[in-house]
């Protein structure tokens, strides 16, 4: 309630017209001023309930992937990801820099592992990779190159000499040189695997969650397992470590999947520019995705 007000008081005193985010006190404040509220939203009711409740039912307009389906009726869908508002081409270049940061040679295969510290609120009780599991997995990768680690928490002291340090702004290309990623965490998995990288996440919430199971079910880029299935996790990674022209195959996966995806910055752009502030239905705006699909992209 305090951060409400907060952003309440910052609104009125700057005659704010739209507020845009995931943030909870955005919808809240929509309510009792004339704040219009946008709010993107990429998890799935089931697993944030909170968001379900007290948030998305508040906000003028909620906008998803379309691989969700909601609860409130007058979601508006859009074919993509949150993530291909900065990975679509169009946004996001790979800097070949990178490898040199890091010390890889151009060509040399390296692996990026995630580790998340699973804070949200919809992260109650989930579970990802054990400390024994991840040591398997590092013994493994370090048989087939550099492995290097990214993690929300402090690491455990075994793996510090894998720990990766660089700016956020570098990641998303340490990830798009990488052979495959291996990771507990929702957002980078989908990140890699829209960066043309084989991924794979283990952590509890394998199965049920719309977007990666698109990304697995239909484009076969990423793969989700449970941490009880990890001998069959193992055995995907070899698969993928041994299979040549790797890099190729999935860029090319990308190439397909992002034929049927939107450059999401263009559309929210455009959303705004066009948001129907006289109250009426959004579904009179002439919603054609198809303009914001870049064919060659």
């Amino acid at each position: 309630m305090q951060y409400d007000y907060i952003i309440l008081k910052f609104c009125l005193q700057k005659k704010i017209d739209i507020a845009i985010g995931t943030s909870v006190s955005v919808a809240h404040v929509s309510k009792v001023s004339r704040v219009c509220s946008v709010v993107f939203d990429d998890d799935d009711d089931e697993v944030q309930p909170l968001v379900t409740r007290f948030v998305n039912p508040f906000a003028d307009y909620l906008i998803s992937p379309g691989a969700i389906k909601r609860r409130r009726k007058d979601t508006i869908y859009y074919p993509g990801y949150q993530e291909l508002a900065y990975l679509h081409p169009l946004r996001f270049r790979p800097d070949i820099s990178i490898l040199q940061e890091v010390g890889v040679s151009p060509g040399t295969p390296y692996f990026v592992m995630r580790f998340n510290a699973f804070k949200a609120h919809h992260d109650v009780g989930v579970k990802g990779l054990s400390i024994t599991q991840k040591k398997d997995l590092v013994e493994l990768l370090s048989h087939h190159g550099r492995v290097f680690i990214t993690t929300e928490r402090d690491i455990d002291p075994e793996f510090e000499k894998h720990r990766i340090r660089i700016g956020p702004e570098k990641i998303h290309s340490l990830i798009y040189y990488a052979k495959i990623f291996i990771g507990d965490s929702q957002t980078m998995t989908t990140e890699a695997a829209l960066l043309g990288t084989p991924a794979i996440k283990c952590n509890t919430f394998a199965g049920r969650l719309s977007v990666p199971n698109e990304l697995e079910n239909k484009y076969d880029m990423c793969y989700s397992f449970q941490p009880l299935a990890f001998d069959a996790m193992k055995a995907k990674i070899k698969e993928l470590i041994i299979k040549p022209g790797i890099k190729e195959e999935w860029l090319e996966k990308r190439r397909i999947l992002l034929k049927d995806k939107i450059d999401l910055t263009s559309f929210m752009t455009w959303f705004i520019e066009n948001i129907p502030f006289s109250g009426a239905s959004v579904h009179k705006l002439n919603m054609d995705f198809s303009r914001f699909i870049t064919p060659k992209a």
